[in-house]
C-alpha cells in the first residue's frame, strides 16, 4: 500500500538536490492517521452521513462517501480502539435509522418513555455492534500486516453476513432508488452491491489517505515543518478498484435490465390487486369487523375492475380461529372468502390447543374463487417483542411484565400457496412482515417451493408515520431482484407497492401510508434460476473465514515487501 512504501525523495535543505532516506517503518498501532477525539468524530460523521443516505430520508449519493471518514478513522488503530470506533458509527447510524423503536416499544410494552429510550438505546448499541466487529476484524487485520483496503472491504461483508440482528438492514438499500446499480444482486446478494459501493468510498478515500500519510510521515522523519516535502503516495489500484467496480456495475445493469424486460414481455401475465386497509394497530384487535368490512369492500372494487387475484395485508382477517376449523372446516368460506368473488390471499391468526399451552401462528391463507381454501404458510421469523418476547419462553414471567406482547410460535414449512387463475394453477411464496428483508431465507423458500411470483403481507402500522415502513420497503426490493420476480407487497398502513423483477416499483402501483386503498397492476408469472439461488451466500462465507484468518495470522514478510514495491506514486 501507499503508506508503506520504502523510500522516499526529500528535497536537500542545502544543494537542492534529492537524497533518500529510508521511510520509517509501517505504523503500529497507536500511531493512527486520524488521532484522539478527531477519530471519533469522523467515526459518529460516517453514521449519521449512513443514516441520512439511507431510505427513509434517501440522499443516496452520499452512499458514495459515508464510509470515507470511519475508513480514515480505523488506519493505524489498536484493534480494541478500531472496535469502539466501529461501534460509535454504528450506534449513530442506528439511532438516527431506527429513531422509531421508541414509540414501538411504548406500544408493545407498556413501559414509560424513559425506560423505553433506554430500551431503544441498548438495542442501536447491539444493533450498532455490526460495525464494532468490523472494525475489530479491521484492526485485527491490519495489525498483523495485511492491506487496508482488502482487509476493510473482507471485514464489510463478514459484518453483514455473519452478525446477528434483531431488525436487519443491508448497506445496498441506500442506493435502491438507482435501479441500474442493484442489479449485481441476482449474483451476490446485497452485499455484492454494498461491496461495489464499498470499493467506491475506497477510490475516494486514497488520495485523502495518502495526504494524511505524507503529514505524519513527515513529522516522524524531520517535524512539521518539512510536512508539504514529502512526496505523495497514491496506491492506484485502490482508485482503479472503484472505479472498475462502479463502471461493472453500470454495465451489467444496464445489460441485465434489458435483458429481463425482454423475458417479462414474453411471460403469461395477470393483473394483481392489493388491498391496504389501513387500520389501527389497536383497532384492527378492538374492531375486526371494521377491518374485514373495508378489505371485502376494497376487494370488490378490484373485482369490478377485472383482476385475476387479490392480496391483504398481515392479519387481515383478524379474529383467531382454531387451526382445526379453518384447514378442515368452512370457517373462511362462510365467514367471507366465498362472497369475495376472486381468488384471495389473506393474513390471519390461527391457534391450537396443546398440552403444555396455546400455540398461536401468524399465517396466510389462500383460497380460489369460491373460497375454498388452497393453501397455507405461518410465518417462521417472528418480530422481537411484537410477537415474542427474547428469553420469554425460558422466563415467562416477561410475559407478565409486558402484557401487549405476542406470544406466537414460528412455522415450519416453506411449501408455497396455489393461486387459482382461471383454472390455471400458479405457486406463490409468501413472506409474512420482515421475512422479506431476509435474503437467506427468502433464498431457501424460493428453492424448495420454486413459485411464479412473490408476496409479502405486512403491518407496519406498529412504527407509526415514521421512516421505517419507506425502510421496509427499500430492503425488500432486492428480492425481486435476486431471483426475478414480480413481488406484490400488501400491507396494512403502508408502503404497499408491486415491484418488478428488476427493482423497480410498477407505475400507478405505490400506495399512500395511512390511506386505506386498493391498487393493481400487470404481473407476469416467471420461472427461473439466477446465479445467487445457486451459491447463495457461500462466497461471503468464504470472504468471512480468510478475514477470520487474517485476524488471527500474521502475514510473512516477503509477502509484505512485494506489495511495497508495488506500491505508485
Amino acid at each position: 500500500m501507499a503508506d508503506d512504501a520504502e523510500k522516499e525523495a526529500v528535497p536537500g535543505a542545502n544543494d537542492g538536490e534529492p537524497k533518500h532516506v529510508q521511510q520509517p517503518a509501517a505504523p503500529s498501532p497507536g500511531t493512527p492517521l486520524v488521532r484522539g477525539r478527531l477519530a471519533e468524530l469522523g467515526a459518529i460523521l460516517s453514521g449519521l452521513l449512513y443514516f441520512v443516505a439511507f431510505a427513509g430520508i434517501d440522499i443516496w449519493p452520499l452512499t458514495f462517501v459515508c464510509l470515507v471518514p470511519i475508513y480514515l478513522s480505523l488506519i493505524g488503530q489498536t484493534p480494541k480502539r478500531a472496535t469502539w470506533l466501529g461501534l460509535l458509527t454504528g450506534l449513530a447510524m442506528n439511532v438516527g435509522g431506527f429513531y422509531w423503536l421508541v414509540n414501538m416499544l411504548r406500544t408493545f410494552s407498556g413501559f414509560p418513555t424513559p425506560l423505553c429510550l433506554l430500551f431503544t438505546v441498548i438495542i442501536c448499541a447491539y444493533q450498532g455492534g455490526r460495525l464494532a466487529l468490523m472494525g475489530w476484524l479491521f484492526g485485527r487485520a491490519t495489525v498483523r500486516g495485511w492491506p487496508a483496503a482488502i482487509v476493510f472491504a473482507a471485514a464489510f461483508a463478514a459484518s453483514e453476513l455473519v452478525y446477528p440482528l434483531l431488525f436487519p438492514w443491508y448497506y445496498a438499500a441506500t442506493i435502491h432508488k438507482v435501479p441500474v446499480l442493484m442489479q449485481l444482486a441476482d449474483i451476490g446478494g446485497p452485499i455484492l452491491v454494498g461491496l461495489v459501493l464499498v470499493a467506491i468510498n475506497l477510490a475516494i478515500a486514497e488520495p485523502l489517505r495518502a495526504r494524511l500519510t505524507a503529514s505524519r510521515e513527515a513529522r516522524i522523519v524531520s517535524g512539521p515543518s518539512s510536512e508539504g516535502r514529502l512526496t505523495l503516495l497514491v496506491d492506484r489500484r485502490v482508485i482503479g478498484a472503484g472505479v472498475l467496480s462502479l463502471v461493472v456495475a453500470l454495465l451489467y445493469g444496464a445489460v441485465r435490465i434489458s435483458m429481463v424486460n425482454g423475458r417479462v414481455q414474453k411471460s403469461e401475465q395477470a393483473r394483481a390487486g392489493y388491498v391496504q386497509g389501513n387500520m389501527g394497530l389497536m383497532a384492527k384487535r378492538q374492531n375486526p369487523g371494521e377491518g374485514l368490512r373495508r378489505h371485502r369492500q376494497l376487494t370488490g372494487e378490484l373485482r369490478d375492475r377485472g383482476v385475476d387475484f387479490v392480496v391483504w395485508s398481515e392479519t387481515s382477517a383478524t379474529s383467531a380461529t382454531r387451526e382445526d376449523h379453518a384447514m378442515t372446516g368452512h370457517a373462511y368460506r362462510d365467514r367471507f372468502a366465498a362472497s369475495l368473488g376472486v381468488p384471495t390471499i389473506f393474513g390471519a391468526v390461527l391457534y391450537r390447543v396443546d398440552p403444555d399451552r396455546e400455540r398461536w401462528f401468524n399465517t396466510a391463507i389462500s383460497t380460489d374463487i369460491k373460497g375454498e381454501l388452497r393453501g397455507r404458510y405461518d410465518k417462521q421469523f417472528l418480530l422481537a417483542f411484537g410477537e415474542y418476547l427474547p428469553f420469554g419462553d425460558a422466563f415467562p414471567i416477561l410475559y407478565k411484565w409486558s402484557p401487549h406482547s405476542g406470544r406466537f410460535s414460528p412455522g415450519t414449512s416453506l411449501e408455497p400457496v396455489i393461486v387459482d387463475v382461471k383454472g390455471t394453477e400458479h405457486k406463490v411464496s409468501v413472506l409474512i412482515c420482515y421475512e422479506d428483508i431476509l435474503p437467506g431465507f427468502t433464498n431457501r423458500a424460493v428453492g424448495h417451493a420454486a413459485p411464479e411470483l412473490l408476496v409479502n403481507m405486512t403491518n407496519d402500522a406498529w412504527f407509526g408515520d415514521t421512516t421505517e415502513p419507506w425502510q421496509h420497503l427499500a430492503l425488500s426490493k432486492f428480492r425481486a431482484i435476486e431471483h426475478r420476480r414480480f413481488f406484490v407487497r400488501s400491507t396494512n398502513s403502508g408502503v404497499s407497492a408491486i415491484i418488478d423483477p428488476n427493482g423497480a416499483i410498477v407505475d400507478g402501483t405505490l400506495s399512500t401510508p395511512f390511506k386505506a386503498e386498493a391498487h393493481d397492476g400487470v404481473i407476469r408469472w416467471m420461472t427461473g434460476t439466477t446465479v445467487y439461488e445457486v451459491i447463495g451466500d457461500s462466497p461471503w462465507y468464504l470472504v468471512s473465514l480468510g478475514i477470520a484468518v487474517a485476524a488471527f495470522r500474521r502475514r510473512r514478510p516477503q509477502t509484505a515487501r512485494h506489495d511495497l514495491g508495488r506500491s505508485s506514486v
